[in-house]
């Protein structure tokens, strides 16, 4: 089985890292935060690190749109259910990271 679809829980520096270089190599990258509104400013973080990579010549703009291209911003975890691989990458509380996986693994297939 080959990796198509990666679910990043979480659009903080972690996560956003994850979606972008996941997205760079290929791969289709669902990011989701607490809210739309966050994982959408994830987004413009990593489209942000795209233009700067671009313009120091370490990809083409061709490459960076096809990586934006390839990351959905969500809400919350609905989307996830075919990922192939989630990575959890939310905050550091562990009553949080439970909520999350128990919330999480009924919606995977």
């Amino acid at each position: 089985m080959s990796l198509q679809k990666i679910g990043v829980i979480g659009a903080g520096q972690m996560g956003n890292g994850i979606a972008h270089v996941c997205a760079l190599a290929g791969l289709d990258v669902v990011m989701s935060d607490v809210s739309l509104d966050r994982a959408e400013h994830g987004l413009e973080v990593i489209k942000g690190n795209l233009h700067r990579q671009v313009h120091k010549g370490l990809i083409s703009d061709a490459l960076a749109a096809a990586a934006i291209a390839r990351i959905v911003p969500a809400g919350g975890l609905e989307k996830f259910g075919d990922s192939d691989l989630v990575v959890e990458a939310a905050t550091e509380h562990e009553a949080t990271k439970k909520a999350i996986f128990r919330e999480l693994c009924p919606k995977l297939k």
